[in-house]
């Protein structure tokens, strides 16, 4: 059997009224990236196995957060779409499948993003105007890995926020957390313009990615206080 040809497009979900069906696609490739790779995600399968498809659609819509998803159509789907008038995107048909995601947060504010000194995270100026961000989540499906799609979702990302997110060029940071041993992926990082910056605690890491809730009361242990996650900041200067 023939491996099937996919076309692969990059979007940020939008918050409007395909937000529901937008949800169900999501929801489909999140869980199967909690299964799959537990380890890459601060939550876990259990827990977001249990929200209601209500729940999904209020997390997309959320401000504070934009979510980024490579989809695969395949060829003949694609070629079939072209020539018919859809009323929502090809990337929401039922043959599309959903394999790459990837969620900013932000804008941040300047204590959100501020770390301790003995980070060595270098820290924006307090009045410097510019906007603050938290890149995260950053998955493929194994079986469409090597085609560097984890790339372009990042620059995806990158370019809204440069030009899409308010129509002008601006300042801005983007900060993201990364255990050294990934080393395919810092090796990615490091080629879209992200640069090593200090050293963060999984606690830190947590709490910057929003997960704050899935800390313990103590977190005292070497688990949770140990320097061992990459700070990596992208800076852009218009």
């Amino acid at each position: 059997m023939s491996t099937p040809k996919y076309t692969y497009s990059f979007f940020r979900i939008k918050k409007d009224s395909q937000i529901a069906l937008s949800a169900q696609k999501y929801k489909q490739l999140r869980l199967l990236a909690l299964s799959i790779a537990p380890g890459s995600f601060s939550s876990t399968y259990q827990l977001e196995s249990t929200l209601t498809d209500s729940e999904w659609t209020t997390r997309l819509a959320a401000s504070g957060s934009e979510t980024f998803i490579c989809a695969a159509t395949p060829l003949e789907d694609n070629n079939n779409n072209n020539n018919n008038d859809t009323s929502h995107s090809p990337a929401l048909e039922e043959s599309s499948i959903w394999v790459g995601q990837l969620t900013l947060r932000g804008p941040l504010s300047q204590e959100d993003f501020i770390l301790p000194d003995e980070s060595g995270q270098k820290n924006p100026p307090e009045h410097g105007g510019k906007e603050l961000w938290q890149m995260l989540s950053l998955f493929t499906l194994p079986a469409h890995r090597g085609r560097g799609l984890g790339k372009k979702l990042c620059q995806e990302a990158l370019d809204y926020l440069s030009f899409s997110y308010r129509g002008d060029p601006r300042e801005f940071w983007v900060r993201l957390m990364v255990k050294p041993e990934n080393h395919a992926t810092v090796r990615l990082y490091r080629n879209l313009g992200f640069e090593v910056c200090g050293r963060c605690t999984l606690a830190e890491a947590l709490i910057a990615n929003g997960d704050k809730d899935l800390l313990p009361d103590d977190i005292s242990g070497e688990k949770y206080s140990a320097r061992s996650g990459l700070i990596m900041i992208f800076t852009a200067n218009p």
